[in-house]
C-alpha cells in the first residue's frame, strides 16, 4: 500500500504545477498602489511684509528710524502717526523713493507729533494713491550701516499738509501707446471740481462686471482695498515711470508683481468706494503727477 503525502507536499506539489503551466514563472503579488504625492507648499513670495514697531532713536532734530526688511515707506509713516509725505520732504527722498535695508529715516519728534491738529492727525493714518506709489515698496536689501547712527540732515520745516514738490512730467508725446481701460462714456472728467475738489483721473460708466482692462504693459504695483474712497484699486507701473490707476472694481483678478500686457483683463468693474453706480475710476500718472488721460491717449 502506497505511503500518502502529507498535506503540505500536496501543496508544494500543486504550487510547482501551477508554475509549470505559466512557463515555470513564480506568482507575481498583487502590486500595491504608488503612494500619494505631497501637495508642494505654494511658493513664498519674494518678500514677506512685516509691521513696523517704532523703536526710533531721539537725537536733537528727531528721531531715528532704522529701516528693516519688508516695511516699506507708507508703513512706518503710519506707525509713527507721520504723513509720509512729510517723511519725504525731511529725508529729501527722490524718485523712486525705494528705501534699503539699514536706511536711518529721520522722523519728527513724539512732541511734534503730539502737537498735531485732529485733522493733520487723520490725514496721517488716511492713504492715497500717492502714497502706494512713492511708498509702497518693500525695502530692498542694501548694504547695511554698521556705523553709529546718525540722523540724515534736516529740511526746512514742514506744517505735514505740505506736499513737496513734485518732479517735472515728461511731454505727453513720450507717454506709452496707453488705451482706455472700458468703452463707457465719462461720467467725471478730469480736473477741478466745485466745492474745491479736484479729480485726478475720470470716471467712465461701466456695467457691473464687465472687464477691465490694462491701458498698456507693465508691472502691478498694487492691488486692494486701502483706499476706502476708491475701494478695489489697482495700480500698474509702466516703462518710463508712468503709473494707471483703477477703482472702484467689484472684483480684482491680479496680484501685486504680475506681469500684464495691453488689453489684458485686470479685474471686473463695480461700485465699491465713494460712488453709486458702477465705473471705473481711471488715472494716468508720470511718477507723482496726475495727467490728463486724454491728453495722452485722445478723447472719448
Amino acid at each position: 500500500m502506497p505511503k500518502l503525502l502529507p498535506v503540505a507536499a500536496l501543496w508544494a506539489l500543486a504550487l510547482l504545477a501551477a508554475c509549470a503551466e505559466r512557463g515555470g514563472e513564480p506568482p507575481t503579488a498583487v502590486a500595491k498602489p504608488p503612494p500619494k504625492a505631497t501637495p508642494k507648499p505654494p511658493p513664498k513670495p519674494a518678500w514677506q511684509a512685516r509691521k513696523v514697531v517704532p523703536d526710533a532713536v531721539s537725537m536733537p532734530q528727531g528721531r531715528v528710524h532704522t529701516v528693516k526688511p519688508g516695511e516699506t515707506g507708507i508703513a512706518i509713516a503710519i506707525a509713527y502717526g507721520v504723513k509720509w509725505d512729510r517723511i519725504i520732504a525731511l529725508n529729501k527722498l527722490k524718485a523712486p523713493y525705494v528705501l534699503e535695508v539699514g536706511d536711518k529715516l529721520l522722523l519728527p519728534s513724539a512732541k511734534q507729533v503730539a502737537a498735531q491738529t485732529p485733522e493733520e492727525r487723520a490725514r496721517a493714518f488716511s492713504l492715497d494713491i500717492d502714497d502706494i506709489i512713492t511708498g509702497g515698496e518693500p525695502a530692498i536689501a542694501g548694504q547695511l550701516v554698521t556705523a553709529a547712527p546718525t540722523a540724515p540732515k534736516p529740511s526746512r520745516p514742514t506744517t505735514g499738509t505740505t506736499r513737496p514738490p513734485a518732479p517735472a512730467p515728461t511731454p505727453i508725446g513720450n507717454a506709452p501707446a496707453f488705451r482706455w481701460p472700458v468703452e463707457g462714456r465719462v461720467l467725471s472728467a478730469f480736473g477741478a471740481k466745485p466745492g474745491g475738489r479736484f479729480n485726478d483721473g475720470v470716471n467712465l460708466k461701466a456695467s457691473a462686471g464687465a472687464p477691465v482692462r490694462a491701458a498698456g504693459d507693465g508691472v502691478v504695483a498694487y492691488a486692494g482695498d486701502a483706499i476706502p474712497a476708491f475701494g478695489n484699486l489697482i495700480l500698474i507701473k509702466h516703462p518710463g515711470g508712468w503709473v494707471t490707476a483703477y477703482g472702484h472694481a467689484e472684483a480684482l483678478l491680479v496680484a501685486r508683481g504680475a506681469k500684464v500686457s495691453t488689453g489684458d483683463v485686470i479685474a471686473r468693474a463695480g461700485q465699491t468706494g465713494d460712488v453709486d453706480e458702477p465705473q471705473v475710476h481711471f488715472e494716468v500718472r508720470r511718477g507723482r503727477t496726475p495727467v490728463d488721460p486724454a491728453r495722452v491717449i485722445g478723447p472719448r
